[in-house]
């Protein structure tokens, strides 16, 4: 005889089962696979594109390996928040004279291996 106290533990099982299918499935945080990486970069560890489809290089520490990404014609440049041109982000970071304490945030596609987004404060 199937009681109701059954049937909800049968339910309750079965919505754990899915759960737990679906959170293996989306990777170990749960929240899915991840697709981009950030970096805080020093200005001074950092080079600019020298094109809209070349690439920049940057180390996140002075102890660190450099790495060298490809921008492409879809890579955002942002100046204090504004979305600029590649030529704007170019003139208003070469000004900057204490570049150990500008810190640049770069957004690594991982899986295309292209920058998203590059953005400064200043």
């Amino acid at each position: 005889m199937v009681t109701l106290m059954t049937i909800k533990k049968s339910i309750a099982i079965t919505l754990l089962s899915i759960g737990l299918a679906f959170s293996t499935q989306v990777g170990a945080s749960g929240l899915g696979p991840v697709i981009s990486q950030g970096y805080e970069i020093h200005l001074s560890n950092f080079r600019a594109p020298a094109t809209a489809n070349g690439g920049v290089s940057f180390q996140e520490c002075e102890d660190c390996k450099r790495m060298s990404v490809r921008v492409t014609s879809g890579t955002l440049y942002k100046v204090n928040g504004k979305a600029v041109k590649l030529k704007d982000f170019k003139k208003a970071i070469a000004y900057v004279s204490d570049r150990d304490e500008v810190v640049l945030t770069v957004l690594h596609h991982l899986e295309s291996d292209t920058i998203e987004m590059i953005a400064v404060s200043l």
